[in-house]
């Protein structure tokens, strides 16, 4: 086959053919010391750097659904571009736990990263509920969004000055693209909140049906602790005040009513983090991992 043959041969160039739009980008972590603090548990930095790459990997696979879909040709590349934001994120973190702890990886001849991300078990997964849920419609997608978005600015900005050099480094890279998606899915909760009575009452419906899904966001497990006392981590409990502050504004601005409920699930250290799932995990994973598992191997 010559390079006329091949679609994308000229993208490429001599980088790894495995990555569809090749690799020819600035290394964030490129200088960055990858030595694991002395005083960190390994097994626990990986359990970490699992759930925040599992959280970004796990919400990317959900917003590509709507590559199509979106309302707008706009609105479509940037919910794709979002997506390949915390995909990036996701493949950096993954990357990280596997050479923290190798343990961790399933046996596969592929890269590490994506042998944790084609190869595990949904049980295995530590992403928060919050962004494994299927989108009913429009509003559900940027709803979620703006949840988690906030609360991952949050924890990147944190990060930023982790003890762990490469948690670190990912997180500045991550702040930049994470200002991002905080205001775009801003702008949709302004627009459709305070807009129609039919997409007012959607966004309130989708807010509702969200938020007891966000009490996990800020659920500390003893790995996260060990690794706060660190340095390592960000304190969740800190960030909760704030995130909901944040959260409130915008909500009022957009005229809608603020959940009171309490209840939350994943609570008594029974959700995300701790690999118990709702059910759309599992179909989510099923359709991501499907081509992985039928064709071990195959690349662009």
């Amino acid at each position: 086959m010559t390079d006329h043959d091949n679609a994308y041969a000229g993208l490429l160039g001599d980088a790894d053919p495995h990555w569809a739009f090749g690799t020819g980008f600035t290394d964030p972590l490129a200088g960055v010391d990858p030595a694991v603090p002395s005083e960190v548990d390994r097994a626990d930095l990986a359990a970490y750097c699992l759930m925040l790459g599992d959280d970004a990997l796990v919400l990317a696979q959900r917003l590509s659904h709507w590559c199509s879909r979106a309302p707008d040709l706009e609105e479509d590349i940037a919910l794709a571009n979002v997506a390949l934001d915390l995909l990036g994120q996701a493949r950096l973190l993954l990357a990280r736990a596997a050479v923290v702890d190798p343990a961790v990886v399933p046996p596969s001849a592929q890269p590490p990263e994506d042998a944790l991300a084609y190869f595990r078990p949904a049980g295995q997964f530590r992403n928060v509920l919050l962004v494994e849920g299927v989108d009913v419609d429009f509003a559900d997608a940027v709803v979620r969004l703006l949840l988690f978005s906030v609360h991952r600015m949050a924890v990147l900005e944190r990060l930023t000055g982790s003890s762990d050099a490469v948690l670190a480094a990912v997180a500045a890279k991550g702040v930049k693209e994470v200002a991002y998606h905080v205001e775009r899915s801003t702008d949709w909760v302004l627009r459709l909140g305070d807009g129609t009575e039919t997409s007012h009452a959607r966004m309130q419906t989708a807010l509702d049906d969200l938020w007891p899904f966000t009490g996990e966001l800020f659920a500390v497990d003893a790995v996260e602790q060990a690794l706060i006392d660190a340095g390592v981590a960000a304190d969740l409990h800190a960030l909760r005040t704030p995130w909901r502050d944040a959260v409130a504004s915008i909500c009022a601005e957009a005229t809608l009513a603020m959940p009171s409920g309490e209840w939350m699930q994943g609570s008594g250290g029974r959700g995300g983090k701790q690999g118990v799932h709702t059910e759309h995990l599992g179909h989510l994973l099923a359709e991501m991992q499907h081509l992985q598992r039928a064709y071990p191997g195959a690349s662009w």
